[in-house]
């Protein structure tokens, strides 16, 4: 799994006209799934997201995490976070895990962010959607499931 957090000062999903998740400060989280990830990988996805400490204490050095702060997290799915684009003009998608494989390890990793008790709220699987957000910092960061390439 990949995962991009952004930290946030809001956060929020549109499909059509309809606002479907939104939270104030905390991680808007897009999330891309590939081939032979497994429940085990959204639980520590999950894990690390609640506890990343990234959020600033009374000293101003990332010291707290998202739930120390009493923020929330923004999950949305995106496939695209797999795309090649090494070759020709147009981004392949071989690296994303086909929808029905997908869906159930998103759904996973929202499933553990409300157990470990982040207040979660997410996009809509497979839906065009409209994300708007507020960096916070800016920070950013890039997790992934597995072995650091190389190690």
């Amino acid at each position: 799994m990949r995962a991009v957090l952004q930290r946030v000062g809001r956060a929020s999903v549109t499909v059509g006209d309809e606002v479907v998740g939104a939270v104030e400060a905390g991680w808007l989280v897009l999330l891309g799934v590939a081939p032979g990830d497994t429940p085990a990988d959204a639980d520590w996805l999950a894990d690390m997201v609640a506890n990343l400490r990234a959020f600033a204490d009374p000293d101003g050095k990332m010291n707290l995490s998202v739930q120390d702060v009493g923020g929330g997290v923004l999950a949305v799915s995106q496939f695209t976070l797999y795309g090649d684009c090494r070759k020709g003009r147009r981004p392949g998608f071989t690296g994303a895990a086909p929808p029905a494989t997908a869906e159930p390890l998103y759904e996973r990793f929202v499933f553990a962010l409300k157990a470990l008790g982040v207040p979660t709220e997410t996009g809509r699987f497979g839906a065009a959607m409209r994300v708007e957000l507020v960096n916070d910092g800016p920070v950013t960061f890039v997790i992934e499931t597995g072995s650091p390439a190389g190690v």
